[in-house]
């Protein structure tokens, strides 16, 4: 299971690629930095919303993995919002924050399988705000 979203994390991270080098032939650089932004944002992102699905699945076992997937998910969008200068990535990036804040606040009151949709979703959000 976690080789077919490590392929499907590939899969996401190509695309985003070659998106950006198409942007760059068609449009100016804002559009190259903004597909550039969310290559790297996609990648950082579906790495750690995977870790953190596995996290969620091993809970069970032990729950201080889901804390640690939270903490680098937490390191990633800092680093992400810190390189960014688009408001659309930057607005995304900052409503992953909040839904990873919120499973942080489910596990911190006991939950051990928090309902991680709100990360998903966001991910998926910010996919948007990078597709041209």
């Amino acid at each position: 299971m976690a080789s077919s979203r490590r392929r499907r994390t590939t899969a996401v991270a190509a695309t985003l690629a070659a998106v950006a080098l198409t942007a760059g032939l068609t449009t100016g650089c804002a559009a190259v930095d903004k597909a550039l932004d969310c290559v790297q944002t996609a990648d950082a992102i579906a790495d750690s919303v995977t870790d953190m699905q596995q996290a969620v699945e091993n809970a069970g076992n032990d729950v201080t993995q889901l804390e640690e997937s939270l903490d680098s998910i937490d390191r990633n969008l800092t680093d992400i919002g810190d390189k960014t200068d688009n408001a659309d990535v930057s607005k995304a990036v900052d409503d992953l924050d909040k839904a990873v804040d919120n499973v942080r606040t489910s596990v911190e009151n006991g939950d051990a399988t928090p309902d991680i949709s709100p990360i998903t979703d966001a991910a998926g959000e910010l996919t948007k705000v990078c597709t041209p």
